[in-house]
């Protein structure tokens, strides 16, 4: 099993529901860095205080975007809180389709864990 380096930094925090939505999705730390640093487009993100960034990864037969939620904090790291693929095209300006399951977990993670 390939292990992933999910260091945390001066400039990446790293949630525990972001780790495994990594994992889940079949997503690379790096993948999730070069979205953060050039994203195709950034959005307001769905939770309070928070920033989406997109990259599109589609191919000849099947579109996809791949998402990252974070949150810049006051030393200017970015937490970065989930990350999920998107099976098709959203409309700029318009709202990102979150999955349920991961909305449930990022109430769960803003009612109880305070991270810096």
């Amino acid at each position: 099993m390939l292990t992933m380096n999910f260091k945390n930094d001066r400039k990446y925090f790293w949630t525990m529901h972001a780790r495994r939505k990594i994992r889940q999705y079949n997503l690379s730390p790096g993948l999730v860095k070069r979205i953060l640093r050039n994203p195709d487009r950034v959005e307001e993100g769905i939770a309070q205080k928070t920033i989406a960034a997109m990259k599109d990864k589609s191919t000849k037969s099947q579109e996809k975007e791949v998402w990252v939620m974070y949150q810049l904090l006051k030393s200017q790291r970015k937490k970065i809180i989930s990350a999920w693929i998107y099976p098709g095209k959203t409309k700029p300006g318009k709202e990102i389709f979150i999955p349920d399951e991961v909305l449930l977990e990022l109430e769960k993670i803003r009612k109880g864990n305070k991270d810096e």
